[in-house]
């Protein structure tokens, strides 16, 4: 009976490791990637500067559901594929551009320049196929501190890399009329209906929660293979948990009908 009991004790102490350095790891900032922040707000009172030198208000643009997609227009790596695949996406979406919906892309590198969004903002809107006013494409630039407040507020992490560049992850946030988060994309290829029915989500004030909290769970961002990739000791541990709790509970149960026996 006493060595049940020493089973039990161990087996219980293993899980209580665990358990804590499971919520130490969850508590821990992060460096890289998105921190989901469905139902919170962004500052909308913050300024940036449009592809034509003029500065903006985020409340007087953010006036119907919006695409914002967190990029910086020089990157080398996958701000280009997200915005081509934009691009392709919001050409079959069975919306109307400017009525339905806008998109927002905001750099969040404060050394481009509105020449620079300008360049990229015609390069894109070059590339759709259907009739779409380019004031419902916005192609923004602005300081760090702006940057970094609209950012903090997406739960968009990034940092500067060796080479001068930035090490970042890729999504597209659906933002409601009110500023409220609703939704987000994840990668760098949509689903022209996941989008669409994100907008439509994000006009009603909806916020969604996507398979991206499992996926972040089994799944982290390579900073320097800029993907994710699968995070085997995250899953294994959790496999280990589960398959000690099972333990405990069969060899509880098998104690209590030795004791009845």
């Amino acid at each position: 009976m006493n060595s049940i009991r020493k089973i039990s004790l161990i087996y219980f102490i293993i899980i209580i490791c665990l358990v804590y350095s499971t919520k130490t790891s969850a508590q821990k900032p992060i460096e890289v990637g998105i921190d989901e922040k469905l139902g919170s707000y962004l500052p909308l009172d913050l300024t940036f500067t449009n592809s034509d030198g003029e500065k903006v208000i985020l409340k007087d643009i953010i006036d119907k559901p919006v695409l914002l997609a967190l990029v910086y227009y020089e990157c080398p790596g996958i701000c280009s594929p997200l915005l081509n695949e934009l691009t392709w996406t919001i050409d079959k979406i069975q919306l109307e551009p400017g009525a339905d919906f806008k998109i927002i892309s905001l750099s969040f590198d404060n050394r481009e320049t509105p020449e620079i969004a300008a360049k990229w903002k015609k390069n894109y809107l070059h590339t759709l196929k259907r009739p779409f006013d380019p004031a419902d494409w916005i192609f923004l630039t602005g300081d760090s501190v702006n940057i970094h407040k609209l950012t903090d507020a997406a739960g968009y992490y990034f940092k500067k890399s060796s080479d001068d560049q930035f090490i970042h992850a890729g999504a597209v946030l659906t933002i409601a009329p009110d500023g409220k988060i609703s939704r987000y994309l994840f990668g760098t290829s949509f689903n022209p209906f996941d989008v669409k029915m994100a907008l439509i989500d994000a006009k009603a004030g909806k916020t969604n929660p996507t398979v991206s909290k499992f996926l972040q769970f089994c799944f982290s961002y390579d900073p320097e293979g800029r993907q994710y990739t699968l995070n085997v000791t995250r899953i294994i541990g959790s496999v280990m948990l589960l398959g000690v709790g099972i333990f405990l509970i069969v060899l509880l149960k098998k104690k209590k009908k030795n004791q009845g026996v």
